[in-house]
């Protein structure tokens, strides 16, 4: 093992021997290599008059580049821009997300927590986090209504094996439950499991309410007290957009990050969604764990790993994405600008509650309880999802995804208001057109 793998892993150990135990086989053998970008990072720092270091090429003291590509960039440098990013992310953008996580989540006021390192997307931010935290025959627990490429990311790839809960119980409230017993269950034979937190849930739009929360969060912390370690990883990729007075308006990392010693909290998120960038790629993962010591040693070490796990993969996060990023976030207008696109979200999930109000609608389906992202879905009663699906979409123009037998989301996100009553009353006659064809 590479002996700076092995002094990241010691500071772990003289901590928190459970994130030891926790961490993957690769992840114990991560780390940020002290080869041409720390040589670099000190040439920049001290060579006054010539710096022949970093792969980039120049021209008369400044940055090379094509008039053409530049003329693309509005008021951004080509330093900026088009130069390569810190594998950990560009700092001033790491400290603007770090700040605005207390900000969006007020129970983390006097907890500490790692800088959040930038990755290329929450996608590859989960494919990192699989990387650091999970091996071959691991269990991830999920609820049965998941994002499908969760089973890429974790199973195609990783190895882990993915175990289902129901998500909802008869009342229509997170099944507390069953994620208890399924929770139990997994750690009565395992040392370590691993418990993946989508709130705001794709595909179903449900977040869980505080009460629902805070079982959540005793349910975990009961496991870790009892001897097994717990890593809980939350997917926040749509955090923030909460329509409905009864939901929990923070992340569940912030009631989970200093719980117990044996339970490792991991944020994931991104601009992605928050900041609707979804192809500038910008994803975060950040650490919150209850530590004996100073924290920031251990935090360091954790950041090293990912970020080395980041420069083995795609060496870094675009630079011209993350500036961008970083400029709306610290202008003038940005908190304006945020609420102005919740306001027109909020109101095309109420209107499609009302809309679904409808008691026709009944005879055709159900509907999965939801308050919140971008999704909502329908149970069938009568008719096949893919096959209505695909019927809609010959017939009359109309895009769905079907999910299973008997379930069909519908991403509100992208429809006007006026639109969602059209929608439903095509997929309520595309419901009777099947049903005609089977009597």
């Amino acid at each position: 093992m590479n002996p700076i793998a092995q002094s990241l892993n010691q500071t772990i150990e003289n901590d928190n021997s459970c994130l030891m135990e926790m961490l993957s086989a690769m992840g114990k053998k991560l780390f940020f290599p002290k080869g041409i970008l720390s040589q670099s990072a000190e040439a920049k720092e001290k060579a006054h008059k010539l710096n022949a270091t970093i792969g980039i090429a120049t021209e008369k003291g400044k940055t090379m580049y094509f008039p053409s590509v530049m003329d693309s960039i509005c008021n951004i440098r080509p330093r900026a821009s088009i130069t390569y990013a810190p594998s950990f992310g560009i700092p001033d953008l790491r400290k603007a997300w770090h700040n605005s996580l207390y900000l969006k989540n007020p129970s983390l006021t006097g907890k500490t927590i790692s800088l959040p390192v930038v990755a290329c997307g929450i996608t590859h931010s989960l494919s990192m986090f699989a990387d650091m935290w999970l091996d071959p025959g691991d269990v991830i627990i999920s609820p049965d209504m998941m994002w499908g490429n969760y089973n890429m990311i974790f199973n195609v790839k990783k190895g882990a094996t993915i175990t289902h809960f129901p998500l909802f119980n008869e009342n229509g409230e997170f099944n507390l439950t069953a994620f208890e017993r399924t929770v139990k269950s997994e750690a009565q034979y395992r040392d370590k499991i691993t418990v993946l937190l989508n709130f705001p849930n794709n595909p179903t739009g449900y977040s869980v309410t505080e009460n629902e929360g805070r079982g959540i969060t005793q349910i975990l912390t009961a496991i870790a007290e009892a001897g097994t370690n717990v890593i809980a990883v939350t997917d926040d990729a749509y955090f923030g957009l909460f329509y409905e007075e009864e939901v929990l308006k923070e992340s569940l990392f912030a009631s989970l990050c200093d719980q117990h010693p044996r339970l490792l909290a991991v944020k994931v998120d991104g601009a992605t969604k928050e900041n609707f960038v979804w192809g500038l790629r910008i994803g975060f993962v950040t650490y919150g764990c209850r530590l004996s010591g100073d924290p920031e040693p251990v935090y360091d070490a954790l950041e090293k790993k990912t970020a080395g796990c980041i420069r083995g993969s795609i060496s870094n996060a675009s630079h011209l994405a993350q500036t961008i990023v970083l400029k709306s976030m610290l202008g003038d207008h940005f908190n304006a600008e945020k609420q102005e696109k919740f306001d027109i979200l909020q109101n095309r999930a109420r209107r499609v509650k009302n809309v679904l109000s409808n008691p026709e609608y009944a005879k055709a389906w159900t509907v999965y309880p939801f308050n919140s992202g971008y999704f909502m879905c329908i149970h069938l009663k009568t008719v096949n999802a893919e096959s209505l699906r695909c019927h809609l979409l010959e017939k009359y123009g109309v895009g769905l995804i079907s999910i299973g037998d008997k379930d069909l989301r519908i991403a509100f996100s992208c429809l006007e208001e006026s639109e969602i009553p059209e929608l439903f009353n095509i997929i309520f006659q595309g419901v009777k057109d099947l049903e005609s064809q089977t009597e």
